[in-house]
C-alpha cells in the first residue's frame, strides 16, 4: 500500500494542539468522489492558527491542514473529471471537517472540484489560492452592491496581507483609488505602491473617534482585521459605499451603531469564500483567469516552502512577519 507524507494537526480534549509530518495511505483520507495528487497549496492565516493552536478551526480531530489545493486528477467517480485533468479545490471544509491539502494527495467530493480555468497555470492557480478567490469575491460583491470608483477611495487594511495585497492589486487595476492602511509600512509601503497603492496609511496612526459618525472619507473598503478598524470603518465611509468584511485578526468584536447603516445607507457585506455554491465559485475563478487577475501576480509571490517548512511559515505568519502569499510545493 502506498505511503505517502502529510502534515497532520490533532487536537487534544484539553484543547491542547499538535502537528507535524506523518506518514499516510489513501484509504485514511477523507471520503470523496475525487482523488487529486496535490501540486501546490499555500499559507493562510486560517492555516497558521490551526496548526498552531491559537483558534478553534478544526472541527474534528486529527485532520491534514490546508485549506485549497491545486492538483491533478488521479480518479474520478462522477463524469465531470477525468484522471490527469488540472483542478482548484478551495474552502469546502478542508481542514476544518474534512482532511485538507498539505498532503500529497487529496479526496473530496465531486461538487468541490473547479477545473484549472484558462488564463491561469497551477502555479498562478497557487499564489492566488484562497486568498485571491476571496478578495475577488469581495470587489465582485462590492460591485454587485453598485461599488465604483467614483464613488471615492477605497480604503483596504491588513493590506500586506495575502487577502489584502490581492485586493490592492484588483481594485487599482479596476480603476480605484486605493489607500493601504498597514501594521507595517516600513517594510512594505514601497512594494503596497508598486501593487497601485496611491496611498500608505500607518494603522498606528488612526484616530477612530468615539461618535456615531465622524468625516466621510471612503467611497468602500476591504476589511481584514476586523475589531476597532472594522467599526472605525462603519462611521467613515461615504453614502452608499460598501465595506467588505474579511477577517478577524484585530478582533471579533464589532462595537458601533446603526446610524452608518441607515443615515448613509453604508452596506456591510460578509464575505465567506469557505462555502460558495458550486455556480459563484466557478464564476469568480474564470474572473481570476480573466478581468480580474492581478496584473502583479508574480510579485504578490512571495516564497515557496515544502511541507517540512510549514512550522517555520505559521509562527512567522502569527507574528505577522510574512508580506504577500507562500507558495507550498509537494
Amino acid at each position: 500500500m502506498q505511503h505517502f507524507n502529510a502534515f497532520r494537526i490533532h487536537v487534544g480534549e484539553d484543547g491542547s494542539t499538535r502537528s507535524g509530518l506523518e506518514s499516510m495511505t489513501l484509504d485514511e483520507l477523507s471520503a470523496g468522489d475525487v482523488t487529486i495528487r496535490v501540486e501546490y497549496s499555500s499559507v493562510n492565516y486560517k492555516d497558521a492558527l490551526a496548526a498552531t493552536g491559537r483558534g478553534r478551526i478544526l472541527r474534528r480531530s486529527p485532520l491534514i491542514g490546508g485549506i485549497d489545493a491545486v492538483g491533478e486528477v488521479v480518479s474520478s467517480e462522477t463524469q465531470a473529471f477525468a484522471a490527469g485533468q488540472p483542478v482548484i479545490v478551495v474552502g469546502c471544509g478542508l481542514a476544518e471537517t474534512r482532511d485538507g491539502a498539505y498532503a500529497d494527495y487529496l479526496r473530496v467530493p465531486g461538487d468541490c472540484v473547479e477545473p484549472l480555468p484558462p488564463g491561469l497555470s497551477c502555479y498562478d492557480a497557487a499564489v492566488l489560492g484562497t486568498a485571491g478567490f476571496t478578495a475577488a469575491l469581495a470587489v465582485l460583491r462590492m460591485e454587485e452592491n453598485h461599488q465604483s470608483p467614483d464613488l471615492g477611495p477605497v480604503l483596504v487594511s491588513g493590506a500586506s496581507g495575502g487577502v489584502g495585497s490581492m485586493a490592492v492589486d484588483m481594485l487599482a487595476a479596476r480603476g480605484y483609488e486605493v489607500h493601504a492602511l498597514t501594521g507595517k509600512p516600513e517594510s512594505s509601503a514601497q512594494w503596497l505602491r508598486s501593487l497601485g497603492a496611491h496611498a500608505i496609511i500607518d494603522r498606528r496612526s488612526l484616530q477612530p473617534g468615539t461618535r456615531p459618525l465622524e468625516k466621510a472619507l471612503w467611497g468602500g473598503a476591504v476589511d481584514n482585521v476586523g475589531g476597532e478598524v472594522l467599526a472605525w470603518m462603519t462611521r467613515t465611509v461615504q453614502p452608499h459605499g460598501s465595506i467588505a468584511a474579511i477577517g478577524l485578526a484585530g478582533g471579533a468584536e464589532l462595537n458601533t451603531t446603526v446610524m452608518p447603516f441607515i443615515l448613509r445607507g453604508v452596506n456591510l457585506l460578509g464575505i465567506n469564500s469557505a462555502y460558495c455554491s458550486a455556480a459563484l465559485r466557478s464564476a469568480v475563478w474564470q474572473r481570476l483567469g480573466g478581468d480580474m487577475r492581478p496584473p502583479h501576480l508574480q510579485d504578490i509571490a512571495g516564497e515557496t516552502v515544502g511541507l517540512d517548512g510549514l512550522p517555520r511559515i505559521f509562527e512567522r505568519m502569527m507574528d505577522g512577519r510574512v508580506q504577500g502569499r507562500v507558495v507550498v510545493r509537494m
